[in-house]
């Protein structure tokens, strides 16, 4: 849909809740594009996502209180509040900082304080983004990884599986208590169980080691087999009518956000220059004959990768970001909101 389409779609009687609702109306501080529009890989038949912010009211700045955001799911609106947005944006959360990357027209409404929020956002940027941005690329790789696998005959769907484990499993000893190299083995065999063909065994040699933490992996491990194992009909749907290109698109996309975030110190949320690059992967063209992800496209995947760990160790980006700075930021713009000094 054309922008100008977009704008003007602003003022239909769907859209009403923005005007309405106790807590958007003349509390909207930046409403803008989102989802496939924000990125530029948007095609005819592209939903119109809309982000936006709206300041916390008088009563819920002094209470304490916060209402989170404001959701219809019916027009894919999604407005947080000032102060859920400022949480997310502080963890460089990558569904709420490409907000304060888009391309100005992208922009549907600005109030000035909307404006001094882009104009400080590199007040949020810091080395976070590399653990954000990278855990939220391995959920996508994990999704694409199991519509691929729906295609996928038993045995291979349990390397899917395994694959899927040792990579959420890298973070283990960065969060649980520490444990030999290989006191967790994890490995494909012929199945015991009469309905498998091949299956996924474990090793374990631990002493003296935490139950909490081990239930915490444990059941990290087994909800990914939980996962796998939801093989319904609407997940086939999802792959004959190309969501996996999709997922591989945007995966692709987070790993250029982030590079950009550590290299060039910016947030780029409009991919022009790679715009060929993400089309090509949204319609299939690193999907083989059988619909699953090709050679090349998994090569893509780890280049990417290496310039993250690149980008990551040689950027000049602080560990945490400007924690003293968002503070007096919040504090003036609470300020205006309790006052009502603000400009609409």
């Amino acid at each position: 849909m054309k922008l100008e389409n977009i704008k003007m779609l602003l003022n239909e009687k769907e859209y009403d809740f923005l005007r309405t609702d106790e807590h958007l109306g003349k509390n909207i501080i930046l409403i803008g594009l989102g989802g496939s529009h924000a990125y530029g890989t948007d095609t005819d038949t592209s939903d119109v996502d809309i982000r936006g912010c709206a300041l916390n009211s008088k009563r819920e700045i002094l209470c304490g209180e916060n209402f989170e955001q404001v959701t219809d799911a019916a027009t894919d609106t999604t407005i947080y509040s000032f102060k859920k947005l400022i949480s997310l944006l502080t963890d460089c959360n990558p569904n709420t900082i490409e907000i304060l990357g888009l391309k100005p027209e992208h922009y549907l409404y600005l109030s000035d304080i909307g404006r001094e929020l882009l104009n400080n956002r590199k007040m949020f940027l810091s080395k976070k983004a590399v653990n954000t941005f990278s855990g939220y690329a391995t959920a996508q790789f994990r999704r694409l990884d199991n519509k691929s696998a729906r295609l996928a005959d038993q045995s291979v769907l349990e390397k899917h599986i395994l694959a899927s484990i040792e990579n959420a499993a890298e973070s283990f000893r960065e969060m649980y208590f520490q444990y030999p190299e290989d006191a967790i083995k994890l490995y494909i065999d012929d199945a015991i169980n009469h309905e498998l063909d091949k299956e996924i065994f474990m090793d374990i040699t631990l002493k003296h080691y935490p139950l909490r933490d081990y239930k915490e992996m444990w059941n990290k491990m087994a909800e990914i087999v939980k996962d796998y194992g939801k093989m319904g009909k609407r997940n086939q749907n999802a792959v004959s009518h190309n969501k996996l290109g999709k997922h591989m698109m945007h995966l692709v996309r987070l790993y250029m956000m982030c590079i950009d975030i550590l290299e060039k110190e910016e947030i780029i949320t409009y991919r022009e220059s790679e715009h060929q690059l993400l089309m090509d992967i949204r319609n299939g063209k690193f999907l083989d004959e059988n619909r699953q992800p090709t050679e090349d496209f998994f090569e893509l995947v780890e280049s990417y990768k290496s310039r993250l760990e690149y980008a990551k160790n040689n950027t000049s980006l602080p560990e945490l970001p400007d924690y003293d700075r968002i503070r007096e930021f919040v504090m003036a713009v609470n300020e205006k909101a309790v006052l009502g000094d603000f400009a609409q």
